[in-house]
């Protein structure tokens, strides 16, 4: 009886947890440029600033983009820099079928001790490259 007693409220903090926004904050404003590889493909560079508090909790962050065009077999490449434009972290993420994406990161974890260890804080510019079929005969 106790242990259906602690998963019950483990589930409820879970969804407890869950109806709170995210601390974490990402610009809706971003920069992007499309750069032709060749007669096919081009590469599209996605340009945002990423925000942690220094009182952030939460464990996780996530980089996701919405369905849209893609290529097959060519990843999505993110990279984060700090404030000081220094590369601090980088990803290489599949493309679902849908051409969407997700990549999931520790923001924070707990060090052997019990204590939390901060992995990102403060202000970051996080540069998405995915390549993308061209839309421009011209090229």
């Amino acid at each position: 009886m106790k242990t259906k007693s602690s998963i019950f409220l483990a589930v409820i903090a879970s969804f407890a947890v869950l109806m709170f926004p995210s601390e974490i904050i990402a610009e809706t404003t971003e920069t992007t440029t499309i750069t032709p590889i060749n007669e096919e493909i081009s590469l599209q560079k996605t340009i945002t600033k990423m925000t942690i508090p220094e009182d952030n909790t939460l464990p996780w962050g996530f980089v996701t983009g919405s369905p849209s065009e893609f290529v097959e077999r060519h990843p999505i490449i993110i990279q984060f820099f700090d404030e000081a434009n220094d590369l601090v972290h980088v990803a290489q993420v599949d493309v679902k079928g849908d051409g969407s994406y997700e990549y999931k990161f520790r923001v924070t974890s707990i060090d052997e001790n019990g204590n939390m260890e901060k992995a990102f804080e403060g202000e970051y510019t996080v540069v998405i490259h995915r390549v993308i079929p061209n839309t421009n005969q011209l090229v």
